[in-house]
């Protein structure tokens, strides 16, 4: 065990969002440790193209279309990974996102908001945006878990990995479905791992900082390029002064699931974010 060294050799690994910023960052370096790893994401060209990228520097992967709020849907992706690569090993639940219909439009609750229709406060928040959102992040983990968790049982070497966020410790200002799902995400996270304990099955969560994607980026980034306000109030929080790179998040996702180097956690929420959640502002 000495040094320490990731080797995912041969398990079948998959990867809900495994085609977005960070998750194929997670699919590539799953790849490159020697894993079978099968991308899972709505829009099949972009998986395919990550596939077929990773294949060409000589490792296994599959791409699949599924809907992770959809059994049926995860449940054919699954019988699809069987027939190819086998029964699943590592589950790493990394769809997730947030909706503007889900999101107020000030910090802090004004009176005068109530009558400015173009704002949207916490009394006009789209019940369907709310629902879409919560869903996606705790429900699009748990349909995934019920389904792929199922070839675990009995077998070495196993784990589920959810990728929960700093919302989930302390809720961010403005996103109440996604903090509220994400701090949802971190008690599964716990219940699953003594639902599974005495069956071998490990169940942990990774919490990243702050990271510039595709989701955040109107909210971090002005039109030419500079930071928002919220940005700044985020990086003044931020004891190490900038946001995270996706690469910074890898040692400590191989560590939390190679069936090796943390054969003993489970249970555990670990945050990769700079400092954020360590920091009370003063």
């Amino acid at each position: 065990m000495y040094p320490l060294t990731f080797d995912l050799d041969n398990k079948v690994v998959v990867i809900t969002g495994g085609a977005g910023v960070l998750g194929s960052h997670f699919s590539k370096a799953c790849a490159a440790a020697g894993a079978k790893v099968v991308i899972i994401g709505r829009n099949l060209d972009k998986a395919e193209a990550l596939a077929t990228s990773i294949r060409k520097d000589g490792h296994h992967a599959l791409a699949i279309s599924a809907n992770v709020l959809d059994i049926s849907s995860i449940e054919e992706a699954h019988q699809t990974i069987k027939n190819t690569f086998g029964p699943v090993d590592i589950l790493i639940n990394g769809a997730g996102g947030n909706d503007p219909k889900a999101t107020t439009s000030m910090e802090y609750f004004d009176e005068s908001s109530l009558n400015n229709p173009n704002l949207r406060t916490f009394f006009t928040l789209d019940l369907n945006g709310f629902n879409d959102v919560f869903g996606l992040n705790f429900t699009g983990t748990l349909i995934p878990t019920q389904v792929f968790s199922k070839d675990m049982i009995g077998r070495k070497g196993c784990s589920v990995l959810n990728i929960s966020s700093m919302s989930a410790f302390n809720p961010l200002t403005k996103i109440p479905a996604y903090s509220a799902a994400k701090a949802a995400i971190n008690n599964f996270t716990k219940w699953m791992s003594v639902h599974f304990a005495a069956h071998g099955i490990r169940v942990n969560a990774l919490a990243p900082g702050f990271f510039a994607t595709e989701q955040n980026k109107t909210l971090l980034f002005k039109e030419d390029g500079s930071l928002t306000d919220r940005s700044h109030k985020i990086i003044n929080s931020t004891p190490m002064r900038r946001f995270g790179e996706p690469e910074e998040l890898i040692g400590t996702l191989l560590w939390l699931i190679d069936p090796k180097q943390s054969a003993f956690v489970t249970g555990v929420v670990i945050p990769v974010d700079g400092g954020f959640s360590a920091y009370q502002g003063v």
